[in-house]
């Protein structure tokens, strides 16, 4: 039975069904009260085939660092983050993100409770530079492709509607002003894109199932601009994250909440 606001859903589970709870576990250890994430059945209405229990993420730039804990600033628009990194995951995390210190950046799911993210899992791997030393993007000439490649990734909602569907974009129109502008200021985009405005509509393939949805553009990504890493859930993604996408359309689109990301191929107004 799932809550949400004023409405219960009660939702049938495939006996296949999976859950993840911090790591995989079956349907049962998933708890009343947590706030969960579930992925329908594509053929089956009411019916439920894998659920996420208290997963977050954190995206952003490290501005301190404390004895066992970091505390990230992921925008102007958000509150700055609290990471643990408990030392059963340590290791895994360090292997893709050495440098963690003020002014590098960092990514990383983990299990949600309440105001901090205990870190489980690496998003990505850790850029080489501090965002104070941001590699200048290719200078690059010529028509922008209808459909650019890159990596989709997902972020945790904020002051969004539970269950919204939408994507942030790297290249939101400069006249609109990007309010999510990470410090620093603006930083430049890897990918290479054109200007879009907030209403513009997506059509975002995921290149490792197939599935395609049109999305609208809800905001910027400004920390996914920082980030010239690639996807490797199917195969290598070009460089650069070419969506942030909300929780639900990420899993609406077949993605695996704590995978991170999928290979992704946008087309623009189509």
């Amino acid at each position: 039975m799932i809550g949400n606001g004023a409405d219960d859903t009660r939702i049938t589970l495939t006996a296949d069904a999976t859950a993840w709870r911090g790591g995989p576990l079956d349907p049962a250890g998933v708890h009343p009260g947590d706030h969960v994430v579930v992925r329908l059945h594509r053929s089956q209405c009411g019916v439920a085939d894998r659920i996420w229990a208290n997963i977050g993420r954190v995206t952003g730039t490290i501005i301190e660092r404390a004895a066992d804990s970091l505390l990230v600033d992921e925008g102007t628009t958000k509150p700055r983050q609290v990471v643990t990194i408990p030392w059963r995951w340590a290791g895994r995390i360090q292997v893709r993100f050495p440098n963690l210190e003020p002014g590098y950046l960092i990514d990383v799911i983990g299990l949600r409770r309440g105001g901090t993210l205990e870190a489980r899992i690496p998003g990505t791997s850790q850029p080489a530079y501090s965002v104070d030393r941001l590699p200048a993007p290719p200078m690059l000439a010529g028509h922008v492709p209808s459909a650019i490649s890159g990596s989709a990734t997902w972020h945790e909602p904020f002051e969004e509607p539970p269950g919204l569907l939408g994507a942030l974009y790297p290249a939101l129109d400069p006249e609109a002003g990007c309010a999510e502008d990470p410090v620093g200021g603006i930083a430049p985009r890897f990918a290479r894109m054109p200007y879009l405005a907030i209403g513009s509509r997506l059509l975002i393939r995921n290149d490792c199932t197939g599935s395609s949805c049109m999305l609208p553009v809800t905001g910027c990504a400004a920390v996914a601009r920082l980030f010239n890493d690639r996807c490797v859930t199917c195969g290598t993604s070009p460089r650069g994250r070419v969506a942030d996408l909300t929780s639900a359309s990420f899993v609406a689109l077949g993605g695996e909440l704590e995978r991170g990301c999928f290979n992704a191929t946008i087309t623009i107004g189509r």
